[in-house]
């Protein structure tokens, strides 16, 4: 398997997590393509460290959301973000290496929240047009 970092996946999903996830820390997710997985049904997983490791290492907890880039570059936009917002859900309120569980973490909310984001970026979207056109 071959794992890079993809800048632009990382400020989409910080531009999600800031709009409806607003105790994420966005300086503290980082997205990688990974390439050649062999997992069966996955298209996305987040992955921390523990809070050993956070301890040994003097750090606070980091979330890297995965895309598995021969299935995720598959979807369309609106599905890639779904996902990468599902991916965000599971991180907690205290961002301190755990996860939320898919009790949470299911079609529902994510389709929820996934309207609050879009009407959010219709509304700034709006704004911006407002302003060009006064």
């Amino acid at each position: 398997m071959r794992y890079q970092r993809d800048d632009r996946l990382t400020e989409k999903a910080r531009n999600i997590a800031r709009a409806v996830l607003p105790y994420i820390r966005p300086e503290r997710v980082v997205c990688v393509r990974s390439y050649g997985s062999k997992a069966r049904g996955v298209i996305a997983r987040c992955h921390t460290l523990s809070k050993p490791l956070q301890l040994a290492l003097g750090i606070n907890g980091v979330y890297v959301i995965e895309v598995l880039s021969e299935r995720f570059d598959k979807l369309s936009e609106e599905e890639q973000e779904k996902v990468l917002l599902h991916e965000l859900m599971h991180i907690p309120r205290s961002m301190g290496g755990g996860f939320r569980h898919h009790n949470y973490v299911n079609r529902r909310n994510v389709e929820k929240f996934y309207r609050l984001y879009k009407e959010k970026q219709n509304s700034l979207q709006e704004q911006c047009w407002q302003k060009k056109v006064l």
